[in-house]
């Protein structure tokens, strides 16, 4: 039975967002700090897009849209708590969206700093969110997270803690799977063709060509169309 519980709308986890932060400034320990993001597979690839019809920008709110004299650090923060609820986000993300709608810096690293502080940002938590959604959805290898979490801005270290509980036996699964699936598409051509495609196929994935082959053999080999009588 699929779980029918409604899921929060951006309005909901904007709201969330501004009353975590609000309970942070009072100094009331008893809210859950926890970032006010939905994970699903869309909301880790993508989101909608922050300009209306009319061409105005929803990440500015209506209060101080056009507004010459809002305060700098309340518009940077209310972009920065809008981008949070549409999906995770890493901090560099954040400073770029900020930068890219005219904050200026010295005030996006006031108003970051103090998101970070009370855990509406946490690079370490989007880190190893990013890495399982990816392996869930993508089969990606290490290597093709660790790209992507480092085009996202994600500190060396922190891809390396998100990336420490992969194992090699989790890559072999997951790199047969994605195989497995891929031959349903290739039968009847050439074994040669076959792993010629399967191996560009998992090194665009970020396998190494050692699982990579080994896989590949596995598979082939298990196939009825190329074993002997």
């Amino acid at each position: 039975m699929s779980d029918s519980t409604p899921q929060p709308g951006p309005a909901d986890r904007l709201a969330r967002a501004r009353e975590v932060l609000a309970a942070a400034e009072a100094g009331e320990p008893s809210v859950d700090p926890t970032p006010p993001t939905t994970t699903t597979r869309r909301s880790a690839d993508r989101a909608p897009d922050s300009r209306r019809r009319d061409g105005s920008d929803t990440d500015v709110p209506e209060s101080v849209r056009g507004d010459a004299e809002a305060d700098p650090h309340d518009v940077a923060r209310q972009i920065a708590l809008r981008q949070l609820t549409m999906a995770p986000r890493s901090r560099k993300q954040l400073e770029d969206k900020l930068r890219q709608k005219g904050c200026a810096d010295e005030v996006s690293h006031v108003v970051l700093d103090r998101l970070e502080e009370v855990g509406l940002i946490d690079d370490a938590a989007y880190a190893r969110m990013l890495v399982r959604t990816r392996q869930e959805t993508k089969g990606l290898a290490p290597r093709a997270l660790s790209q992507e979490l480092r085009r996202k801005g994600v500190s060396d270290d922190l891809i390396e803690d998100a990336l420490a509980d992969i194992a090699s036996d989790d890559q072999h699964v997951r790199a047969r799977e994605l195989v497995d699936k891929r031959l349903r598409t290739m039968r009847g051509l050439d074994p040669q063709v076959q792993t010629r495609r399967l191996a560009g196929f998992l090194a665009r994935k970020g396998y190494d060509s050692n699982v990579a082959f080994g896989v590949i053999r596995e598979a082939l080999a298990d196939l009825p169309e190329h074993q002997r009588d």
